[in-house]
């Protein structure tokens, strides 16, 4: 059943005809590397995405980054500067503000051979084409089409540089943004089959380090303590932690441990990262890591780390309306829109935390994301255009829900 109104169906029609250039400045995006912290392609993206829409009447403060804790990252791991957030405000209008969520870093390595975007037949494939650089350019054709229309809309646009590392950087700014605005999106990429997330896990980080004794092998073995061998048996218990069923898993992964093996290790360590489906199962799995800890004059020695910084974002009555709203709209494009769960998370965990409610898989359908072969279906790129633009009208008119 249709239920767009005719401004709505002439912000579609608009969008349809913009169907090659939504595909052209989708190539030119995925072209510059910024994966793993790569500075000069976030600066890059970041000058582009910005000067686009200020050329909208877009107000940009660039915000710095606050650096994470330096305990994150493994030793053979080089520390980035923490980059900074880009904070675009649409112009004044009447209606209620609508945040939206972007971030410009991928996973892919900036010098790996991954590194532009091909066309396959009725996808094409790129690094981060769905995850998130897709869901940037819909967003920048979806304003402009508005504009374009005569459809005012009172937006603010975030734009981060951390996401996939946890958004350490921009946790403050997130926070801060929630707080101003009555409606979170996000264009994060669908779910395979074309869905909206309505409930995601929450996430966190952790570290266990173990201070062992050194000796000789062949001549004092018996005087040593090997911390790598008290690691083995901490990871042992942090595997038993893990319940999917149940909302919890702990993984574990790198590791290190001793320098040469004709010496007892004196030092061992590795890093983690638990999801949880719910406080309860957050709280448990907090306390259980904790409970590894020993006193520090023990021989060996434990020392846990950890920061919870994502927590779960569980669907609420709020939200379940919004997505009701965009559903309606979606399957009055002729895509249908299921709802999912998932243990991954995004900003929205960190937006709707801090009390805005958030939808936060506004972006293109696609998938492989993380890979390889990461790919963006390229006849629904329009459409999706068309969904974002025509709930960002509605959540601004208050229509949404």
């Amino acid at each position: 059943m249709n239920t767009l109104d005719a401004r709505e169906s002439r912000l579609s029609a608009a969008l349809a005809a913009r169907a090659s250039t939504i595909e052209g400045d989708l190539a030119a995006l995925v072209a510059i590397p910024t994966g793993r912290g790569f500075t000069p392609g976030l600066d890059e993206t970041r000058g582009l995405v910005t000067s686009r829409l200020a050329r909208l009447g877009g107000r940009v403060e660039v915000v710095p980054g606050e650096p994470a804790p330096a305990w994150l990252s493994p030793a053979n791991h080089e520390p980035v500067p923490p980059p900074p957030t880009a904070i675009v405000r649409g112009p004044e209008v009447a209606g209620r503000s609508v945040l939206v969520a972007a971030h410009l870093d991928t996973v892919h390595d900036p010098n790996g051979n991954f590194r532009t975007l091909v066309r396959e037949g009725p996808i094409a494939r790129g690094p981060g084409a769905a995850d998130m650089k897709g869901g940037i350019v819909l967003l920048l054709h979806a304003l402009e089409a508005l504009a374009e229309c005569g459809l005012p809309v009172r937006w603010t646009v975030l734009f981060n540089s951390d996401e996939e590392t946890g958004s350490y950087a921009s946790a403050a700014c997130l926070a801060a943004e929630a707080k101003r605005h009555a409606v979170g999106l996000a264009v994060e990429p669908a779910t395979p089959a074309g869905g909206i997330v309505v409930e995601r896990m929450g996430a966190g980080q952790f570290r266990v380090d173990v201070k062992g004794r050194s000796a000789h092998v062949g001549r004092d073995f018996t005087s040593g303590v090997s911390a790598v061998n008290s690691l083995a048996r901490t990871l042992l218990v942090i595997e038993g932690l893990s319940r999917p069923a149940d909302g919890r898993i702990a993984n574990v992964g790198p590791l290190r441990g001793g320098a040469v093996s004709n010496a007892v290790p004196d030092a061992a360590s590795a890093w983690g990262n638990v999801r949880f489906r719910d406080p309860a199962a957050e709280a448990e799995l907090a306390a259980a890591l904790d409970a590894l800890a020993t006193r520090p004059d023990a021989m060996p020695a434990v020392t846990v780390r950890r920061s919870f910084l994502r927590p779960a974002k569980p669907r609420t009555a709020a939200t379940l309306a919004m997505a009701e709203g965009i559903r309606a709209i979606s399957e009055s494009l002729g895509l249908p829109l299921p709802f999912e769960s998932t243990g991954g998370v995004c900003d929205g965990n960190n937006l709707q935390a801090a009390g805005l409610p958030t939808l936060d898989t506004l972006g293109v359908r696609g998938g492989n994301l993380h890979r390889e072969d990461e790919f963006v279906e390229l006849e629904t790129l329009p459409t999706r255009a068309a969904l974002l633009a025509i709930a960002l009208l509605r959540a601004s008119e208050g229509r949404l829900s």
